[in-house]
């Protein structure tokens, strides 16, 4: 029997699935990355990396933050996010997905409920899995599905804490959440509400302070902002109150036992928050951008529109969406197919964002060459 045997039919259920993935290189002109204003490469970006290695700042932290891995870079950032977010206080992690990960195997307890969107990301799902709190999924976008869900609880029984958990902004519809209805609603059923701002931190509310700028400082309010898309960097903050960053700082086992991320890492986030603060012009550019595609597309088929800088392109087959993404690359235009079960079945999809990285000439170039792909005129 070959040890690989299982692997091997996996793997080619998949193929035949056309859902079988592979690495990429990056090329062409960029409508699939997440750097949304454009700092990955900014010139002051780079400027503060090389300042902190002049400065001897350390490459690795050496460790984890509860031993020699607490790095003065880390706690400045830290104080920094929570000033610039509005927040009690802010603990910086890995990745977005480690965050969403290490608040719900953290805070959520035995005997609480955690009512999920059904579309959050895979990270939230791995969370809740992982966690000690039942789990229940409203429908997406829909305040009254979450209301219904966590009343049906409480008839059922359920006496704990319930979590209300969403994105602002989805990344694969391009469509936001309804803060307002998911605010009160907490409010009424006194539950914590987390919100996941990977993809709007940065690209909205004042500063790019995110959607949830609004309600920051609040007590039942946990916010993820993911520092690796439109920050340009890597890593997350999650803005909350002092208690609850105690707990995780105590109770959290991904952060205890993890190493602490690079303090060079900390030093450009603290950079990129600087540009949000200072430079409104990366903000506004995105957001005429954002504009000028919309009144482009028109009344084109095939698209969800709702006025973010996510352009879903919805195909419907896996292997169609993968071939058009295949020929939209062989044009210069780096775009990437996306299929279940990233996305629901049946809904493949080119998922095309706008970034700073690109400029009016460079979409109108790539909506024409969709266009005669895909046999539409306009």
């Amino acid at each position: 029997m070959s040890f690989a045997a299982s692997y091997v039919a996996d793997l080619s259920a998949l193929e035949k699935d056309d859902r079988l993935r592979s690495l990429k290189p990056r090329a062409g002109i960029d409508f699939s990355s997440n750097d949304y204003l454009g700092l990955a490469s900014n010139p002051r970006m780079r400027r503060a990396i090389s300042a902190a290695v002049e400065a001897g700042t350390p490459i690795g932290s050496g460790g984890s933050r509860l031993l020699r891995g607490n790095c003065a870079e880390h706690e400045r950032l830290e104080a920094e996010a929570a000033g610039f977010f509005g927040a009690e206080a802010s603990i910086f992690f890995p990745s977005g997905y480690i965050a969403n990960f290490s608040v719900l195997t953290t805070l959520p307890q035995r005997g609480d409920l955690l009512v999920l969107d059904q579309l959050v990301h895979a990270s939230i799902h791995e969370g809740a899995r992982a966690g000690r709190a039942e789990f229940r999924f409203s429908a997406h976008n829909d305040a009254n599905s979450v209301e219904q869900v966590i009343r049906a609880w409480r008839s059922e029984g359920g006496a704990g804490q319930v979590w209300i958990v969403a994105e602002s902004l989805y990344s694969m519809d391009g469509d936001f959440a309804p803060l307002d209805a998911l605010v009160a609603i907490a409010d009424r059923h006194d539950a914590f509400l987390m919100i996941d701002e990977a993809h709007a931190t940065g690209v909205y509310g004042e500063e790019g302070r995110g959607l949830t700028a609004a309600y920051e400082g609040r007590e039942n309010l946990i916010a993820i902002h993911t520092c690796g898309k439109a920050l340009g960097v890597a890593g997350a903050l999650v803005t909350t109150t002092k208690i609850l960053r105690d707990f995780i700082v105590n109770r959290c086992r991904p952060f205890i036992f993890s190493t602490a991320p690079s303090p060079l890492m900390a030093v450009a986030v603290e950079a990129a928050l600087s540009i949000l603060r200072e430079e409104p012009e990366h903000q506004r550019r995105l957001a005429n951008l954002i504009g000028f595609a919309r009144r482009e597309i028109g009344a084109r088929q095939g698209w969800l529109l709702f006025g973010s800088q996510i352009l879903p392109f919805i195909v419907g087959d896996n292997a169609r969406a993968m071939a058009l993404a295949a020929a939209m690359q062989a044009r210069g235009f780096d775009i990437r197919g996306i299929r279940p079960p990233t996305v629901p079945a049946g809904t493949a999809r080119l998922r095309i964002s706008l970034t700073n990285n690109v400029g009016e000439s460079d979409v109108r170039a790539m909506l024409e060459a969709l266009a005669e792909e895909t046999g539409e005129r306009r």
